[in-house]
């Protein structure tokens, strides 16, 4: 045997020596590689196992200064780039790890642990959508079971019947298999079987308790369900086994936004800043919580933050604009522009640059290109929707026909009987915001925000009508006995508990829609109270075309869409006065501006309160406001926007005519001069 024969065989003992302690004693795995790279300073495999050793004995900035010079020299080394990914992972610089995992996903398309570790950082970072890919990934790789790698397949390719069928088939000779358990509960999801789903991860999770991935699927189904309280008790749980995982921290932070829990919210976004400190949608979504506190000066350095970032986020524009006292500089105008022309711009950007153009020409006093800004982010936005104004018209015809003063009658003395809800409804942008500001800040009354609980009693309630109810539930309500109904709203007060800090004696849901189901609290909370907040036709309807709203609201993204639905809602809000006479107290938005105090002083009388003057200075409340009218009504009331429509009358006859008599009515309301 030759010298350098020897060498090579000695070095090779003594890496497979290294290797075995690693697992057994990785503190004298790395004593024995130090002693390797003494002999041999440049042995790669050497540097890449001394690595892994010290990240093992939470040491990751010295194994990353071993580790670093390989890195850039060996960017298809697989094993190399993930320890790295690894590496960076423990030092919680989280965009450094993610490019390292696309790299060694690029060497080694199916590596399982990289598309899992990839799944967890998409998951901070709040994408969702490649978050799950990537475990999809992790599985199709990972799985022993062909039917488990063929479902995974066939679920990244969107193929669900498929899939559907691959994984019952496995549940039936594996019923106990909780990793297609879960799988099949991602199907149900995706298809809208959200109960079913709910059900298959609790089934998950009786099998297996510590399977965290099925624990934090439930806790996103039951977020997205508005179940905010179960919700959070998955967080929480899944915080306390594993507190610095980023992807439970950013679940965390967008449950505690939606509960309330602002402060908290704040703190983990900060903290998952300082990881992927260059992501623009972490940022936005820091802004978002930072503007709800109120924390204006903060919160536009954020949205600015997120445009450094990505300066083709229209999202992070539009809500620089939607802070409605915000006026963006011609440099930005110009910016939005230059994107705008961009072939490659994704369309949710390019509508959102629209509205943000629309208000900056709007500010600027150029109504014709502004008008055209509204008029094609409009068109863009209706164009991905499904939204037929004949079917609102119906479902209100439908309540009119179903909810009348004998069906109250016959169910009076029923339901829970707490006066504690107060419900502020009618159309968006009709002045909610700023009049639950005022009764807010009395001092026996809690504001909340924009609550989904009775729209997603009235889904749930939905789900229970039969075939030929067409998925209304009026005739369910119309069959529930007493006790039920007593429930219902006791199941409301127990959502949104979650949402109450501070032990008031009233609390205010501000969700405008609620106006459809006023038969609905009626007949499940007799003793609530029940707030119209209503504006002009053509400022109202006009107010919300300009508006890009982040989900729902379909029906305003058309001129003769928004009219016909605010003469659907003037109807029925017409029929439950004769329904149910003195039932719903009406606020016209024009008579509380001219004088305010009269308005305050009727509106507290309905809810049985006495007169407060710190309801007249709803200005100073400091509570947090969710809505786009959040930096308004942190100002004194003011008169100026009353009018802002009449700029753009001459494009407006389509609503005029969509409105009827709507529209012709209204005079009737408005203060005399």
């Amino acid at each position: 045997m030759t010298e350098e024969s020897q060498k090579t065989g000695n070095l090779a003992e003594a890496m497979e020596h290294a290797r075995t302690l690693m697992d057994q004693n990785p503190e004298q795995a790395v004593l024995q590689l130090s002693e390797i790279l003494e002999a041999v300073s440049d042995y790669s495999p050497a540097m890449l196992l001394k690595a892994t050793g010290l990240r093992r004995l939470s040491e990751p900035q010295l194994a990353l200064e071993i580790i670093h010079p390989l890195v850039e020299q060996h960017a298809d080394w697989a094993d190399l780039q993930f320890e790295c990914a690894l590496i960076l992972s423990g030092l919680h610089r989280g965009e450094e790890a993610m490019t390292a995992l696309e790299k060694v996903i690029a060497a080694a398309p199916d590596h399982p642990e990289a598309w899992r570790l990839l799944a967890d950082h998409a998951a901070a970072v709040g994408d969702q959508e490649k978050s799950e890919v990537a475990y999809l990934r992790h599985l199709r790789c990972a799985a022993q079971n062909v039917e488990l790698q063929q479902a995974a397949a066939a679920m990244i390719s969107n193929d669900l019947p498929i899939a559907e069928r691959l994984l019952k088939s496995r549940l039936k000779s594996a019923p106990t298999d909780v990793t297609a358990v879960r799988m099949l509960a991602e199907v149900a999801v995706r298809v809208g079987r959200n109960d079913e789903a709910q059900s298959l991860l609790e089934y998950c999770l009786e099998l297996a308790p510590g399977f965290s991935g099925a624990r934090y699927n439930l806790a996103i189904l039951l977020h997205r369900t508005n179940k905010s309280s179960e919700a959070l008790k998955e967080v929480e749980a899944l915080l306390a086994e594993d507190p610095r995982r980023p992807g439970y921290r950013n679940l965390a932070a967008v449950v505690c936004s939606r509960v309330g829990e602002y402060e908290r919210s704040s703190r983990f976004y900060q903290a998952l800043l300082e990881e992927y400190p260059e992501n623009a949608k972490v940022w936005l979504s820091y802004a978002h919580v930072l503007k709800t506190e109120g924390n204006r000066e903060r919160c536009e350095a954020a949205y600015r933050s997120a445009i450094e970032r990505d300066g083709s986020f229209g999202e992070a524009y539009w809500s620089l604009a939607n802070l409605k006292t915000f006026r963006f500089s011609e440099q930005d105008m110009d910016t939005m522009t230059a994107q705008l022309a961009r072939d490659d711009l994704d369309l949710s950007s390019r509508v959102q640059f629209h509205f943000a153009l629309g208000k900056g020409a709007e500010d600027e006093g150029n109504h014709s290109l502004s008008f055209e800004h509204y008029e094609r982010g409009n068109e863009l936005h209706k164009a991905t929707l499904d939204y037929q104004r004949s079917q609102n018209t119906a479902r209100a015809a439908r309540m009119k026909a179903s909810f009348t003063d004998t069906f109250f009658r016959e169910r009076e003395n029923m339901g829970c009987t707490d006066a504690g809800p107060i419900f502020i409804v009618g159309m968006p942008r009709a002045g909610s915001t700023l009049l639950e500001q005022i009764i807010s800040s009395h001092s026996q009354v809690e504001g909340t925000t924009e609550l989904p609980d009775i729209i997603t009693l009235a889904k749930e309630l939905r789900v229970q009508a039969r075939g030929d109810e067409m998925g209304a539930y009026d005739g369910v309500l119309a069959r529930m006995k007493p006790d039920e109904l007593e429930a219902l709203g006791r199941q409301y007060l127990e959502r949104t508990r979650i949402h109450r800090k501070t032990g008031r004696q009233y609390f205010i849901d501000k969700m405008p829609n609620n106006f459809l189901h006023i038969g609905l609290i009626q007949v499940c909370l007799p003793n609530a109270r029940i707030i119209d907040a209503r504006r002009h036709p053509l400022a109202c309807c006009f107010s919300n075309f300009k508006q890009y709203f982040a989900k729902g609201q379909s029906f305003s993204y058309s001129l003769e869409d928004v009219g016909h639905f605010y003469r659907d809602y003037v109807e029925l809000m017409d029929h439950y006065d004769t329904a149910l006479p003195g039932r719903v107290h009406r606020v016209i938005y024009e008579r509380l501006v001219h004088d305010i105090e009269t308005e305050v002083r009727a509106v507290l009388d309905y809810c049985g309160l006495p007169f407060e003057d710190s309801c007249l200075r709803f200005f100073e409340n400091k509570r947090p406001v969710r809505t786009a009218s959040s930096e308004q009504v942190r100002q004194p009331i003011y008169q100026d926007g009353l009018e802002q429509w009449r700029r753009y009358d001459r494009y407006l006859e389509p609503l005029r005519t969509a409105l009827g008599g709507a529209l012709e009515g209204y005079q009737a309301h408005l203060p005399s001069e």
